[in-house]
């Protein structure tokens, strides 16, 4: 507890600027933890289900029935779903589908990425502002006859190296939580993209078998 005291008494020589970058560090946390949650809870791909999306010319009842074992807001069970619901219809007609859930889906999993890449920005530059006036403060204290108070002035200095300090780190864990997480995104939807596609060449295949007549069974 002391030490924590201790830290926030250091951190108010920051000046004024510490607390717009304390509310950006917030926001970057919870923003993390939450794609975290996310991709730990709704982005994640059964053994078994990737199996049988892989396995050549598979029972689609069989795909239906592990679909119903996911959460449904998993991003991947959601995918597969549009996919299987449409997969009486022709080829062309369900890759239209997939494609427009794999744009919804992507919207889901960027969202809030651009307060990430905000503060990334907007961190440095309130660190230089609160650098600015710390040094201001400093140099007004320095008269024409002399520097006048030099605990004043060694205070205006922790000011400004506390602002830029806080500014730097917090835009540096920013950017690694946004490039991890644009990552992350990135290679989902490239998951998403080749087993959909190895979904489609298996309605393909029930096309060529049935000489692209196919009706549903009742």
């Amino acid at each position: 507890m002391q030490d924590l005291q201790e830290a926030w008494t250091a951190l108010r020589y920051g000046g004024a600027m510490i607390y717009p970058l304390l509310f950006l560090a917030v926001l970057a946390l919870v923003l993390m933890l939450d794609k975290a949650f996310v991709y730990w809870r709704y982005v994640r791909l059964p053994a078994a289900l990737l199996d049988l999306v892989e396995t050549y010319g598979f029972a689609w009842s069989e795909l239906e029935r592990m679909l119903a074992t996911l959460n449904p807001r998993n991003h991947f069970g959601r995918f597969f779903r549009v996919i299987h619901d449409n997969h009486l219809k022709p080829a062309w007609w369900v890759e239209s589908r997939a494609g427009d859930e794999a744009q919804l889906i992507e919207k889901s999993l960027s969202r809030g990425l651009w307060v990430l890449e905000t503060t990334v920005t907007a961190a440095p530059l309130l660190g230089l502002l609160g650098t600015i006036t710390g040094m201001m403060h400093a140099f007004n204290l320095i008269g024409a006859s002399g520097l006048v108070d030099p605990t004043g002035v060694t205070g205006g200095v922790a000011q400004a190296l506390i602002a830029t300090a806080l500014g730097l780190f917090i835009a540096l864990i920013a950017l690694f939580g946004f490039n991890f997480f644009s990552r992350q995104q990135a290679q989902t939807l490239d998951e998403m993209e080749r087993l959909g596609t190895r979904l489609v060449d298996n309605i393909r295949l029930g096309e060529n078998a049935t000489g692209g007549v196919r009706h549903e069974v009742a």
